[in-house]
C-alpha cells in the first residue's frame, strides 16, 4: 500500500528575505571598498613630499579660472622658473592676460626626476581645482618631458591637461650624459637622462601618450644637449600611443634657423610660435599656421635684444654652475616601486 506523500512543510520566507538582505548589505560594501580601490588606483601612488613643500613650490600670475587656458610652466635641468622664464615667458603671458603658474623643481631639477615628478603632480591638481578646467602645460628639456611620467604614473592628472608642449624636451634622453656621467659620476637627473637609462625605458614602455591628449614636441637640429636631436631620430620626438602628436623640427619652419638648448628654451621666436600655435588651437601644434615672418626675428615677441643680452648670460652660467658643483652619485637612482612593475 502506498503511504500517501505528505505534504510539503511551508518554507519560511522570512530567512530569505533576511539572507537577500544581508547579501545585498555585503555586496555593497564589497563594491564600495572596490570602487575605493579603483579610485586610489586611478590617482597613482601617494605623493610622499611635504605637502608644504609641494604648495610653497607653486607660484602663479592671473586668475587661473578665467581668460584663456592656464599654463604651468616646468623649468628644465639645472635650472628655476626665474632663470629659465620670469623674462620671457611668464613676462609675455602676463602682459597678454593669459593665467600661468611655475613650479620649482627640487635642487635646480638636479635631483631623482621621480621626486621632481611629485611637484609636477601636486602642480596640475591644484592648478586644475583652482581653475575648474583643464590646464595645459609648457616645459623645457627635462621639464617638457617629466609631465609625461606624471601622465603615466598618476592617470588622475590626465583628465586635468589639454595640451602637452615640450621645447627640447628630453623624452628618450641625451648620449652626452654616458660622457658627462662616465667619470666621477653625476647628477641624478643626469643619470635618469642617459639615452637607455632605466627611468627612461620605464617612461617609454608602452604607449609614449594618451587619449584626449594633445602632444606638441619642438626640437633644433643643432641641440648640443639633447643629442641626436635631428629627424628622423629625434630624441625629443613621440610616436606612439593614442595621444595626439606634431613633431616639429624648427628648421622645418625656418630652413638655417639657428637655436641651440638653452635658447631654444627662453627666447627662440619659432619655438615660441609652435607654443602659441599650440595653446591657441584644438590639438596640438601645426606648422603650417605659422608664418614664416617668424624666420626674420631674432627672439620671441616681448622680449628685445637688450633683456637678451642682459638675461640669458644669467641661464648659461646657473647651467653652468650646477653641472660643475651639484653632488655626484655613482649610479641612477633605483626605479621607485610603483615604476618597477
Amino acid at each position: 500500500m502506498r503511504t500517501a506523500a505528505r505534504p510539503a512543510r511551508p518554507v519560511s520566507r522570512g530567512v530569505p528575505a533576511a539572507l537577500v538582505a544581508v547579501v545585498g548589505v555585503l555586496l555593497v560594501l564589497a563594491g564600495t571598498l572596490v570602487g575605493a580601490g579603483r579610485a586610489g588606483a586611478a590617482a597613482g601612488p601617494p605623493l610622499t613630499e611635504p605637502p608644504a613643500a609641494l604648495s610653497a613650490a607653486l607660484a602663479c600670475d592671473g586668475d587661473l579660472a578665467a581668460g584663456p587656458t592656464p599654463v604651468l610652466l616646468v623649468p628644465g635641468t639645472t635650472l628655476t622658473p626665474d632663470v629659465n622664464f620670469s623674462w620671457n615667458y611668464e613676462k609675455v603671458f602676463s602682459a597678454a592676460g593669459r593665467p600661468w603658474c611655475a613650479v620649482t623643481l627640487p635642487g635646480h631639477a638636479m635631483g631623482d626626476i621621480q621626486v621632481a615628478a611629485q611637484y609636477v603632480t601636486a602642480a596640475i591638481r591644484t592648478m586644475h581645482e583652482r581653475a575648474g578646467r583643464a590646464v595645459s602645460v609648457v616645459g623645457f628639456s627635462q621639464g617638457g618631458m617629466v609631465p609625461r611620467w606624471t601622465l603615466k604614473y598618476w592617470p588622475d592628472t590626465r583628465t586635468m591637461v589639454d595640451d602637452v608642449v615640450g621645447i627640447d624636451p628630453s623624452n628618450h634622453g641625451t648620449y652626452d650624459a654616458h660622457v658627462v656621467c662616465a667619470v666621477g659620476g653625476c647628477a641624478p637627473a643626469i643619470w635618469q637622462q642617459r639615452t637607455g637609462s632605466a627611468f627612461l625605458t620605464a617612461l617609454n614602455t608602452g604607449g609614449e601618450t594618451f587619449a584626449g591628449l594633445s602632444y606638441t614636441q619642438m626640437y633644433t637640429a643643432l641641440d648640443e644637449v639633447v643629442v641626436p636631436n635631428f629627424d628622423p631620430v629625434a630624441s625629443s620626438a613621440l610616436h606612439t600611443g593614442s595621444g595626439r602628436i606634431s613633431n616639429v623640427l624648427v628648421q622645418s619652419i625656418c630652413p638655417g634657423h639657428v637655436a641651440e638648448h638653452l635658447s631654444m628654451g627662453t627666447f627662440d621666436p619659432v619655438a615660441y610660435a609652435l607654443v602659441i600655435d599650440a595653446l591657441t588651437h584644438a590639438g596640438p601644434a601645426d606648422p603650417a599656421r605659422v608664418s614664416r615672418s617668424v624666420c626674420l626675428r631674432a627672439s620671441m615677441p616681448g622680449v628685445g635684444a637688450a633683456t637678451v643680452a642682459t638675461r640669458f648670460p644669467g641661464v648659461v652660467a646657473t647651467a653652468g654652475q650646477q653641472l660643475l658643483t651639484y653632488p655626484h652619485v655613482a649610479a641612477e637612482p633605483p626605479l621607485a616601486p610603483y615604476a618597477a612593475g
